[in-house]
Formats: C-alpha cells, structure tokens, sequence
C-alpha cells in the first residue's frame, strides 16, 4: 500500500510541475502560428512604416494596425494565398495599414499579381506569419 501511495504522490508532483512550466517569454510568437482570413488589396508603396523604402515590384505587405503595434513583424515574411484560386504567394512585412480589418493585408502591386488580377482590387485571401528567420 505504501509504494502506491508513494507512486500516486509521485505522479500528481510531476504533474503539477507540468503545469508549473513557464510560457516563453515571447508570448506573442505564438499567435503567429495563426492563419488570418480577411480581404487582400494593393497600393503603391513608398516608404513604410518600418522606415524602408520599396518599389512596386517588391514583394511587400501592410498588416492591420492591430496587429502591427510598435513594429515587431517589421521584416517578417509572409504566406498569402488568394482562397479563390489557391495561388501563393510570400511577401515581407515593411508597413502598417491604418484602414485594414485585423485579417486583411494591404499589398505591393508586384506581390498581389502573383495572386490575382490589379483590375481585381479585392481579393479573399489567408495568410500566417513565417518564423523570423525564414526568406523564400
């Protein structure tokens, strides 16, 4: 009876020091892991809030101001895919759209062409932020 006792004792602490385990530090990082589902649409680029300048043939995006905060995902790529036709595309976080729901992306004509049509305007997309140190 005592080594059940004993082996049941032992088993709950582990347990407990499971559940004691710290988060990383990073808790945002997590959440980059998510996949985003909102509106995909283009603008002429210039210089972003990142403090870089692009041209319209760089791959570039403009994530929500919800999201985009104090510039974390400044340089960060991007997975985007045009739900419609299942066409994929990567571009590099480099600005902040102000006018954006959480889930839409504001994108470089070059970018979103590899996606869909400029004549399109608007296109349903999903995206996920790549790990920081990822590049196509």
């Amino acid at each position: 009876m005592y080594q059940i006792t004993s082996f049941l004792i032992t088993l709950c602490a582990l347990f407990l020091l499971v559940l004691a385990a710290p988060l990383p530090s990073d808790v945002a990082s997590l959440n980059k892991r998510v996949t985003h589902y909102g509106r995909g649409t283009w603008f002429n680029v210039g210089e972003g809030a990142c403090g870089d300048w692009n041209v319209n043939s760089d791959s570039i995006v403009a994530i929500s101001a919800q999201i985009y905060g104090s510039g974390g995902n400044c340089g960060q790529w991007v997975r985007v895919t045009n739900t419609a036709n299942g066409q994929e595309a990567y571009g590099m976080t480099r600005d902040e759209c102000e006018s954006c729901g959480s889930g839409d992306l504001d994108m470089s004509p070059g970018l979103f062409e590899q996606l869909g049509n400029l004549d399109t305007g608007v296109l349903q997309i999903s995206w996920n932020f790549m790990n920081m140190d990822w590049s196509p």
